[in-house]
Order: C-alpha cells, then structure tokens, then sequence
C-alpha cells in the first residue's frame, strides 16, 4: 500500500511539473472568484492610480486616488465612470473590458494562444476580439492577472498594471451596485 501511495505521489508530482505555463494558468483562473489590488493606469500618457476589487462574471469596482471622487464600477452589463462633476454609463461590451473580465472567455482565448514569457516575471497572450486588441499579463510565479494593455475602438492607447494582487478575499456585492446620477 505504502508504494502504492510513492508511486500516485511522483505520479502526480511529475504531471505538475510537465504542464504547461499556460496551462497552469488556466486552472488558477478556474479557481479565482475574485482579485483585489492596486492598479496604476495610464491612458495616452496620462498616469491615474487607486485601488480595485474585480468579481467574475464582468464585475469591477475601482476607486481612483484622485480629488475628483472618480470610480468605475461594472456590474456584468454596464459600467459607470462617475466622478463629482460627471456620469458616463455605457454597455460593458462596448469596452475592453467585456472580454478582460470575462473569465470563461479569457480560459479559451488563453487555450488557444501562445504565449509569451518575458524575463522569466512574466505571461503574455495577445489578442484581438471585436474592435479590441488586448495584451494581458500574468505572473510567472502565482500565475495570477497583473495587468493588460488594450486599444478600443478610438485607438486609445491603456496600459494598466497591477500590484498587491490578492486572490479570493471576501468581498461586500454593493461594491458592483451602479452608482446613481448626481
């Protein structure tokens, strides 16, 4: 029984060494229900940074270090960028982030792609969807999301990075609630 129990175990150890990154990747997908973190954002030049909790399917709220107030929140439908002067809400498909928050869809666009490891820190898969063109990047060690570059369909250039990721915190629903007009 003993060596029954040696030999499931370099079984098994042997298959986890052999998959693939990508594949490795995929399954931390299949079991993250939700990220937090620290982003830093620059669209066109333009640097912007605060705080995220992300919640497959589609939802995301962030709370920007700005004077403004500036949130963005999505609850799987639509997004609301609300600041103390302004309201922007639009259909979450016509974003990029339709396709980054979509974890089904990441798990086979990413089954589909090569990828790119750079400087052994890093994962990349690029693709193109709809009118989007998205870089997405994961680390190479915890295999977890750590950021994306996308270009919409205005050709707007973002680049967002994350820090501090955490993997399935517990997290309040309300946050994905859309904020109402001022």
């Amino acid at each position: 029984m003993k060596n029954k129990l040696i030999i499931l175990y370099l079984f098994f150890s042997i298959f986890e060494a052999s998959a693939s990154i990508k594949e490795k990747i995929v399954q931390n997908l299949k079991t993250t229900e939700n990220l937090t973190f620290n982003f830093e954002q620059n669209i066109n030049g333009k640097t912007e940074n605060g705080y995220c909790a992300l919640s497959y399917p589609k939802k995301i709220f962030c709370r920007y270090n700005l004077k403004n107030n500036k949130i963005l929140v999505s609850n799987g439908k639509s997004i609301v960028i609300k600041t103390t002067n302004s309201y922007y809400l639009y259909p979450l498909e016509r974003t990029p982030l339709n396709l980054i928050l979509n974890k089904n869809f990441l798990m086979n666009k990413i089954n589909s792609l090569n990828e790119r490891i750079l400087d052994n820190k890093f994962v990349n898969f690029q693709f193109s969807e709809a009118d989007f063109q998205v870089n997405i990047f994961f680390d190479y060690k915890t295999l977890n999301l750590i950021g994306w570059q996308t270009k919409d369909i205005y050709q707007n250039l973002s680049i967002t990075f994350l820090a501090s990721v955490k993997k399935n915190q517990e997290l309040n629903n309300s946050l994905f609630i859309l904020p109402k007009q001022n």
